[in-house]
């Protein structure tokens, strides 16, 4: 029997979900060989635990992510799939070598990226269905009546959006309903904080934060010595090289002390901080764990049975004080197309 977890709504107009989401990416792309059977078992544990939303992008993998989504969700039992809702990213560029080259927001690219996504998750729909970056030469309104235009034809339930600025969340807005965004956001991601979780609230949109552990940094499990597999995408991280990796390694240090006096590890310990913020900013915030392999969804899942109150918080926070992250969190070049970060 399938278990339950705790729900959120994803903003007024979207669905309810679990409370915590399973971020697939790592099972396919970035950060080093995975294990397929594993990555089958992780999902069907995860939607066992009572986890409906699984996050993916069409492009991670260049399709492979989905395709293995559409096996766990085809080999997972009845019930567990009836309740699973898929979130799925389009409009990254790829090259054969596996590089990126842009994104496209066009209304022809949106509803051509969808119909491909539809064919690869075997379904007749798409629960939420968002642009992973915005097209700086495609207009947001564009782009997001593209999406209404799939919504009403029945393809996709929700619009979301993904690290767009608190303006081109105004914007999408005024054109269709937008469910959530999707942004990174952790004890070493702030910057929402100042003015893209208050426009959040006030359009009543949900927010689904990946990147709770800093891509391993702050999961307790990343060591200064380590080294990182070929297509690893932290070898090219800023927080991850030099430097930058022992300053925050340090702040990693000091979280440590402090899950280590409740009682928890220190990824619970991360987790369980994003999850309070959503009471303090007012806004539903889902957070979304990459776990690649059972025994760190497990550790993740775990973070639902820690409570920080307003004595943890602050000594969280004065551990990893805000803005005391080293290093951007992507290089120069992926940052420039963070609409968030404009």
């Amino acid at each position: 029997m399938t278990a339950t977890l705790p729900t959120r709504s994803l903003g007024t107009t979207g669905p309810r979900v679990s409370v915590l989401g399973l971020g697939c990416m790592g099972m396919s792309a970035l950060y080093g060989e995975s294990d397929r059977a594993e990555s089958l078992a992780t999902i069907h544990a995860a939607l066992d635990a009572g986890v409906t939303l699984l996050d993916t992008g069409d492009f991670y993998g260049m399709g492979h992510n989905e395709l293995l989504i559409n096996e766990a969700l085809r080999t997972a039992p009845g019930a567990a799939r009836e309740h699973a809702l898929i979130s799925v990213k389009f409009g990254a560029l790829r090259t054969v070598e596996g590089g990126f080259t842009g994104y496209d927001g066009r209304p022809e690219a949106v509803k051509n990226f969808a119909a491909y996504s539809l064919q690869r998750l075997g379904t007749d729909h798409i629960d939420i269905y968002r642009i992973a970056r915005v097209d700086p030469d495609v207009p947001i309104e564009e782009t997001v009546g593209a999406l209404a235009e799939l919504v009403q034809a029945g393809h996709v339930r929700h619009i979301g959006l993904s690290e767009v600025g608190a303006d081109t969340l105004r914007r999408a807005a005024a054109v269709a309903p937008i469910a959530d965004l999707q942004i990174e956001y952790s004890l070493l991601s702030r910057s929402i904080e100042e003015k893209i979780l208050p426009a959040a609230r006030e359009l009543g949109i949900g927010v689904t934060a990946y990147g709770v552990l800093s891509r391993g940094l702050i999961s307790g499990h990343f060591t200064r010595d380590r080294e990182l597999a070929p297509g690893d995408f932290r070898g090219m991280s800023p927080r991850f090289q030099g430097d930058n990796l022992r300053r925050n390694l340090d702040l990693v240090d000091g979280l440590r002390a402090v899950a280590e006096a409740k009682g928890v590890t220190v990824a619970q310990t991360a987790i369980a901080w994003v999850l309070a913020q959503g009471p303090r900013h007012g806004t539903d915030i889902v957070p979304l764990i990459g776990a690649r392999r059972r025994d760190r969804l497990a550790e993740a899942l775990g973070a639902l049975d820690v409570t920080l109150d307003a004595e943890d918080l602050a000594a969280v926070e004065q551990a990893v004080p805000a803005g005391a992250a080293a290093g951007e969190r992507y290089p120069a070049a992926q940052m420039a197309h963070l609409d968030s970060e404009h």
